[in-house]
């Protein structure tokens, strides 16, 4: 009950903060494209990255903290990667602190606490904002091709962020804005947007999904 009570102050924490000008790092300008690899980002060491550069990978990409209830999914993230990076995995990792301030403190100190505490390899890049007139394009596109697909209420957890937000906004999941941390998007070896995973969906779907396309 506690840990609830703490997610529902961070969840209106969020309603007003996604609005909040924060100094986020800048990402080169990019043209409409139905395809990923037009796209730059801002990698940990502060260089521009194109993502032309990960072309005929598989990729998934997700926004996530070091400070929220589904921070653990960094070990399963760092176990897919360790399992399938030689087959032709990448995960691209974009910490973001508008969800309840739950990714504080500078991009040196969110990399020393994933590789620290979860032994994390894959790459990490700047802080962002992925929802709001700050989201980088990369993000405006990835929900334009996978908008949210609902919480898997099977899991309290997801049960309860449905009813939170709910309650807040009752046509919330027409929205297709990243609702929470560690929401994936998986990317195929074109460049195509196969699938959005919400942060409750379990691990074996993220699996299967990775295996399918390999």
């Amino acid at each position: 009950m506690k840990q609830f009570k703490i997610l529902a102050f961070c969840i209106a924490a969020t309603m007003m903060l996604c609005g909040c000008n924060q100094k986020k790092a800048e990402v080169a300008e990019t043209t409409n494209t139905d395809n990923i690899y037009q796209f730059n980002i801002v990698n940990g060491t502060g260089d521009t990255v194109s993502l032309a550069d990960y072309q005929g990978k598989v990729l998934l990409v997700v926004n996530t903290a070091t400070q929220c209830g589904f921070t653990p999914q960094y070990a399963e993230l760092q176990a897919l990667y360790a399992t399938y990076h030689d087959r032709g995995l990448e995960i691209l990792d974009f910490p973001c602190n508008q969800f309840g301030e739950q990714a504080p403190g500078t991009i040196e100190e969110i990399h020393a606490f994933c590789t620290g505490t979860y032994g994390t390899t894959f790459p990490q890049m700047a802080k962002i904002d992925v929802n709001g007139e700050q989201a980088i394009p990369l993000y405006t596109w990835l929900k334009s091709k996978a908008p949210f697909g609902g919480f898997d209420t099977t899991d309290p957890r997801g049960a309860y962020l449905h009813a939170a937000f709910k309650a807040q906004d009752s046509l919330y999941a027409e929205n297709p804005d990243i609702k929470w941390n560690f929401t994936k998007f998986l990317i195929d070896r074109e460049g195509n947007v196969v699938c959005r995973f919400e942060p409750t969906a379990p691990n074996t779907a993220i699996v299967e999904a990775i295996e399918a396309i390999l």
